[in-house]
């Protein structure tokens, strides 16, 4: 008979095939393990009916030329096989070189006869027990593990499947296994069987387990604690959110912080350092407490059209300005608190000011400037000339110096002497004194002091410029190379007269005695500004050899010659009523 009847059909595979034999019951598993192949899902032909072998209702298994199975139960264990009940004619079946019973079927379809053992099939439960095992002999058991279902059995021995018993009733609190979560429902510390694992509980403690913990009352109490926390969390965490949100926003896109108006009354004293640009000086105003940031003061500046005018110096504020306030009192002569050394002003006076400034004793200032003055940072050409009087005199440059009490005069000496080298240097004294006919910047450095002395106005100064050089021309015959100023005589008596006699001058020999001694005197009568500087180093052409301040004070006048200079003499006697 063909493979869809009942009757002998084509030979049996051999016996060494390890499929060779029942594939397990009704022939079913051997063809549910066969098609796992695609995919890992069965393969369903409604066109093959399924032959179906032995009878499971009795135990008993048959197989191929009167040799059974071994018969297990529901655990795994053999037990005897009984005896088949109902047997039908057996069919040979020829097969080289082993012979078989054709297998017999009761009215319902199942077979009743013994088929011959298969020395590779296992017991039903188990359709590979007997087939070797791969990688060291491990067999697999797919039933053996206690949580495992039990094996599949033939419809004549299934039983209906027990109900369930109703799970108890609770309150209003569901619990962990009916949705709430164990965190809400407070855990079971309690019970002390935290490390126990779920699966050694039953279900019914586990299911129940919350009216042990305490009841729905304590359970409610923890559960709205765990609300409030995680509400705190949450909240916190958008505050925090919120406020660094608004932070940035401010620092992006946010006007700057600011006060508001111009001062709350208390008075503060500001030093900004030379060359401070705007944040420089709205970090020292910030710092101080005049304006409440950087930037706005930065912003105030820029929107003011003089606020790049704002120099170095002391000012006088108040604490908690607005930028703006404090950025027009800075452009405003009231706020500036700086010591002012003015052109031409000589030492002498210079260290009277600052012994004011610094409120020290009258004469400190001076006395560190004798003694101390090869520690103030004068360059090396500016040192070890005979017979000068103060070493520092022309290095004190005139302008605007931060002078507060509290300093060192060693400390302000040192800054005014650093501010007159770099203008030296800036101007490259070293290389235009010689092309001056001068011996070096010591000497030129001198003649601007000079011309800033004996000039009245800056329009005077370069034309004082070129008497100067012309009388210590080697050709000059007129003065015979003394420049014979008054300004040099006052300066070595410490005074500044305009009517001196003749016999006063011609009778003191002092170096700085310009009458009596040819050439430049030992060194610099005074500390020479910006134009007397220029004015030195590029001196007129004009061929000017005298000079008469004609009204006394600030007029003056020239002359080529001693015939003119002589009628400029005769004009200042008579505005003098001589």
């Amino acid at each position: 008979m063909t493979e869809y009847g009942r009757g002998a059909g084509s030979e049996p595979w051999h016996p060494d095939d390890p499929l060779y034999g029942d594939g397990g019951w009704g022939g079913q598993q051997a063809a549910q393990q066969a098609q796992q192949s695609y995919g890992g899902q069965p393969q369903y032909h409604p066109q093959q009916p399924q032959q179906q072998y032995g009878d499971w209702g009795t135990g008993e298994q048959h197989g191929y030329g009167d040799q059974s199975y071994p018969q297990y139960d529901e655990y795994g264990q053999q037990y005897a096989p009984q005896q088949p009940q109902h047997q039908q004619p057996q069919h040979q079946q020829h097969q080289a070189p082993q012979q078989h019973q054709q297998p017999q079927y009761d009215q319902n379809g199942w077979p009743t006869g013994s088929y011959p053992q298969d020395p590779y099939a296992g017991g039903p439960q188990d359709p590979y027990a007997q087939q070797p095992a791969p990688y060291g002999g491990e067999q697999s058991d797919y039933y053996g593990a206690p949580e495992a279902y039990p094996p599949p059995e033939p419809p004549g021995r299934r039983r209906p499947e027990p109900e369930r018993e109703p799970e108890p009733g609770t309150d209003w609190d569901p619990g962990p296994d009916q949705g709430e979560h164990a965190f809400f429902a407070g855990g079971d510390d309690e019970d002390g069987r935290d490390g126990e694992p779920d699966d050694r509980r039953g279900r019914g403690e586990r299911r129940g387990g919350g009216d042990r913990r305490g009841g729905g009352k304590e359970k409610k109490r923890r559960s709205g604690l765990a609300c409030l926390v995680v509400v705190a969390v949450f909240g916190g965490g958008l505050a925090g959110v919120s406020y660094f949100g608004y932070q940035f926003y401010q620092d992006r896109f946010g006007s700057a912080p600011d006060f508001a108006g111009s001062g709350n009354g208390e008075q503060v004293t500001v030093t900004i350092p030379k060359g401070s640009g705007g944040y420089a000086i709205g970090q020292v105003l910030k710092k101080m407490g005049v304006v409440k940031s950087v930037d706005a003061f930065v912003a105030a500046q820029a929107a003011n059209p003089d606020g790049k005018n704002i120099q170095d110096g002391v000012y006088t504020l108040q604490k908690e300005m607005s930028a703006a306030s404090a950025v027009e009192l800075m452009l405003s002569p009231k706020s500036r608190d700086n010591l002012i050394i003015a052109e031409g002003k000589r030492n002498a006076a210079v260290y009277e000011l600052i012994d004011a400034r610094l409120e020290v004793e009258k004469g400190t200032t001076a006395k560190v400037a004798e003694t101390r003055w090869k520690t103030l940072g004068l360059p090396d050409w500016a040192v070890n000339h005979p017979n000068v009087k103060d070493p520092l005199e022309g290095f004190l440059f005139p302008s605007s110096y931060a002078v507060a009490k509290g300093q060192k005069p060693e400390d302000v000496l040192r800054q005014m002497v650093a501010r007159a080298t770099e203008k030296y240097e800036s101007l490259d004294f070293e290389t235009k004194a010689k092309s001056l006919g001068l011996e070096g910047p010591w000497e030129l450095v001198t003649v601007a002091s000079l011309v800033q002395a004996e000039g009245k106005t800056h329009d005077d100064f370069r034309k004082m410029s070129e008497v100067i050089y012309n009388r210590l021309k080697p050709t000059n015959t007129e003065t015979n190379q003394k420049l014979q100023f008054d300004s040099t005589f006052n300066y070595l008596l410490g005074q500044s007269e305009i009517d001196i006699s003749e016999s006063e001058i011609n009778s003191n020999p002092d170096p700085y005695n310009t009458y009596t001694n040819k050439g430049l005197p030992p060194g610099p009568i005074g500390n020479p500004g910006d134009d007397a500087l220029q004015a030195a180093l590029k001196p007129t052409r004009d061929g000017w050899m005298y000079f008469v301040a004609t009204d006394g004070m600030d007029k003056t006048e020239f002359a080529k010659t001693i015939a003119e200079h002589q009628r400029l003499v005769d004009k200042f006697n008579a505005s003098r009523g001589n």
